[in-house]
């Protein structure tokens, strides 16, 4: 597992499992790049910050795990970093591979066990359990990293998240509208931060499956079946007959949502303590 994430030393002899990487710098160097032009635009991460990783064992928090893992290396504003995953009571899930990669990257690493499957699905019995659950797991999230200290909450949503929330938003809801960067959230004094949100999927894909990530099968039924996917599946098509489609909603999003301006860089880090 080590020989996977230590990708700075090119001359190290490949390690098992990491043959189809190669250990080369590439892949991670551009997702990094994205990740600071984010942070930097955005003010997302400021000195002594101690940051919540929210991992759910799928692809898009893996990644995002080991690229603030290698951002701490060398990011001006020192940070630390704890990785926490909610045991969503769904069978058959075995986190052992996400503990073992976090033991690689000398992350702490905590399993919070929660009733959300069963209040989603036993309980209330939800049609359309998407929003349900999210707002459950936002709260678990939100109250268990303020518990261990953090400060902050990393989440795992990248560009094409993003452009695929605005049309959720404007096809269903008739607003223009999106989460944002950055988030304050009172309830739990906390800052929610979305790294990621400049990172194309196809690049998380990437780099997941030649760094071999431990990634977790999802069970839940409505995993591949909501609105979400309906958009994702549209925006495709949009995109491929009108080259760049997906850029233009994405510029659009940002001419439109004051959240979404890059911050002047005379002003201070959000949650800078």
């Amino acid at each position: 597992m080590k020989g996977i994430i230590q990708l700075t030393r090119k001359n190290r002899a490949p390690q098992a499992g990491a043959d189809a990487y190669h250990l080369r710098e590439g892949p991670m160097k551009r997702l990094l790049s994205y990740i600071r032009r984010a942070a930097d635009d955005y003010d997302m991460i400021a000195a002594g910050d101690r940051i919540a990783v929210g991992v759910s064992g799928g692809k898009d928090s893996l990644v995002l795990l080991c690229a603030l893992a290698a951002l701490r290396r060398f990011y001006p504003a020192p940070f630390t970093l704890e990785a926490i995953t909610l045991d969503m009571g769904m069978e058959g899930m075995d986190f052992s591979g996400v503990r073992a990669l976090c033991d690689s990257l000398e992350i702490p690493y905590t399993i919070h066990p929660t009733q959300i499957k069963e209040i989603v699905f036993d309980i209330r019995k939800e049609p359309n359990p998407c929003a349900l659950c999210a707002n459950l797991r936002r709260g678990a999230l939100n109250r268990t990293a303020k518990e261990h200290g953090c400060n902050k909450v990393a989440l795992g949503h990248h560009h094409d998240d993003v452009v695929e929330t605005f049309l959720l938003n404007l096809l269903y809801e008739g607003r223009i509208g999106c989460f944002s960067p950055v988030t304050y959230l009172s309830r739990t004094d906390i800052y929610a931060i979305r790294p990621m949100v400049y990172v194309p999927e196809r690049e998380i894909v990437g780099y997941a499956r030649r760094a071999e990530l431990p990634v977790v099968h999802n069970p839940c039924p409505a995993d591949g079946h909501t609105k979400r996917q309906y958009i994702k599946e549209l925006i495709g098509k949009l995109d491929y007959e009108n080259r760049g489609a997906k850029e233009r909603f994405f510029t659009a999003l940002r001419g439109a949502l004051p959240d979404w301006r890059p911050h002047e860089k005379e002003g201070g880090n959000h949650g800078t303590s």
